[in-house]
C-alpha cells in the first residue's frame, strides 16, 4: 500500500473562465464532493499547498512572459489567446497551482508520502516557455521536474502524459536534454498539431521525447498494449529517480472533446504500470498532475479509479483487459513498431527493432 497524498484547495475555483468556456471550476468541484462523499479524503494524507516564488517559476519561463501573466491581476476576464482565459485571481491561482506541485516533490523526497495526486487548475503542459496555450498559463509538471532537478539533484525524471492532447510545452522545454524523459500517448492529428512520431528531442535530447501518435476511438486495451510493449522497457532502461504524470482523462469515451474510447479500467490500468515502475526505479516517488477531461461524469470516476489504484492496487479491481490483446485489426501494432524503430538507435530495450 503505498503512502498516498492529494493537493486540494478551494482557492483552485478562483481561477474564473466565464460561462461558455468547457475548462470550469465545475470540474474540481466535482472531484471534491467525490472526494468526500465516497470518504476516500480519510484514507489521504493533504498536501499544505503553498504560493510558487518568482525564482520557482523562473526556472521555466521567461521573466517577460511571467509579467504578462502578473499584469491580469485583479482584471476581469481577459483573453490572452482564443482559448485561454484570465481573471481577477487566476495569476494568484496560476502561482498556487504551480506552488503546489513543489509542495508535493518536496513531500515525496523527504519520505513523508510516496505518491501525491495533485488536483489543481488550471492545467499546465501546453504552457511553453514565453506564452500561454490551450487553457494553460504556467507548466506545471516542467516546474516540477526542474525543480526536483535543482533541489534534489535529479538526474533522471521520466514524465508520462496520458491527455488527448500532445504536451507541446513540456516537449519543447526539455527536448534537448537526456535529464527528462518524455512519454507521450495522444491523438493526433489533433490540437496543438505536435506530437508525431519524429518528434524524438534534438542534440542530446536526441530519443528522450517519445512520442505515440494514436487515432481517434483508441481504447482500454490499446493504451494498455503501448504501456506494456514502449513504456515499461523504457523505463526500466531509464532507471528515473522520479516519475511525473500529466493525467488529463479527456481520452474517456464520454468526453466531450477527446473522441477516444477509454474507461475509467484503462486508467486504472495506467496508474497500476506507472505505481510498478516507480516501485521498482525510484522507491516509489510519484506524482500525478491534473490536466484535461471536461465530462464532469467521467471526471469524477476516473480521477477515484486512479486513487483507489493508489490505494489498492490493481489486483481489486475490475480491471479484466490487462492481459487481453487489442483486436487484431488494431492500428496500435503498428503504431507500436513504428515508434520501436524510430527510437531504437538511443535505447538497448529495442536495439533490434531497426
Amino acid at each position: 500500500m503505498h503512502r498516498i497524498g492529494i493537493v486540494r484547495d478551494p482557492r483552485f475555483l478562483d481561477h474564473k473562465t466565464g460561462v461558455h468556456h468547457i475548462e470550469v471550476p465545475r470540474r474540481l468541484e466535482a472531484i471534491y464532493a467525490m472526494l468526500d462523499a465516497d470518504a476516500l479524503t480519510s484514507q489521504l494524507q493533504l498536501v499544505p499547498p503553498r504560493v510558487a516564488s518568482l525564482e520557482d517559476i523562473e526556472m521555466i519561463h521567461t521573466p517577460e512572459y511571467i509579467d504578462k501573466i502578473l499584469d491580469t491581476a485583479g482584471e476581469p476576464l481577459r483573453y490572452l489567446d482564443p482559448d485561454t482565459v484570465t481573471s481577477e485571481k487566476s495569476c494568484e491561482v496560476a502561482f498556487l497551482a504551480a506552488g503546489s506541485v513543489l509542495a508535493a516533490v518536496d513531500q515525496v523526497f523527504s519520505g513523508v508520502l510516496d505518491t501525491v495526486f495533485a488536483l489543481i487548475r488550471p492545467p499546465g503542459h501546453h504552457a511553453e516557455r514565453n506564452r500561454q496555450m490551450g487553457f494553460c498559463l504556467f507548466n506545471n509538471i516542467a516546474i516540477a521536474a526542474a525543480y526536483a532537478q535543482r533541489t534534489y539533484r535529479c538526474e533522471r525524471i521520466l514524465i508520462v502524459d496520458w491527455d488527448v492532447h500532445h504536451p507541446n510545452g513540456t516537449q519543447h522545454i526539455f527536448e534537448t536534454s537526456p535529464q527528462v524523459l518524455l512519454f507521450s500517448t495522444h491523438r493526433f492529428p489533433f490540437f496543438p498539431g505536435t506530437g508525431a512520431l519524429s518528434e524524438i528531442g534534438r542534440g542530446q535530447g536526441c530519443g528522450f521525447t517519445v512520442n505515440v501518435p494514436l487515432p481517434a476511438r483508441t481504447d482500454d486495451r490499446d493504451f494498455a498494449f503501448v504501456y506494456y510493449q514502449l513504456l515499461e522497457p523504457l523505463a526500466f532502461e531509464y532507471q528515473p529517480d522520479l516519475i511525473l504524470v500529466s493525467a488529463g482523462f479527456d481520452t474517456h469515451r464520454d468526453d466531450p472533446i477527446g473522441g477516444m474510447q477509454m474507461t475509467e479500467n484503462g486508467y486504472r490500468f495506467l496508474t497500476d504500470t506507472v505505481l510498478r515502475i516507480a516501485d521498482a526505479t525510484c522507491g516509489g516517488k510519484t506524482i500525478f498532475l491534473l490536466e484535461g477531461g471536461y465530462d464532469l461524469g467521467a471526471l469524477r470516476k476516473s480521477v477515484k479509479a486512479v486513487l483507489e489504484t493508489m490505494h489498492d492496487g490493481l489486483e481489486k479491481s475490475s480491471c479484466s483487459f490487462a492481459n487481453a490483446l487489442p483486436r487484431s485489426d488494431s492500428p496500435v501494432f503498428d503504431i507500436v513498431a513504428s515508434v520501436k524503430a524510430q527510437i531504437a538507435p538511443y535505447w538497448k530495450s529495442f536495439a533490434g527493432a531497426v
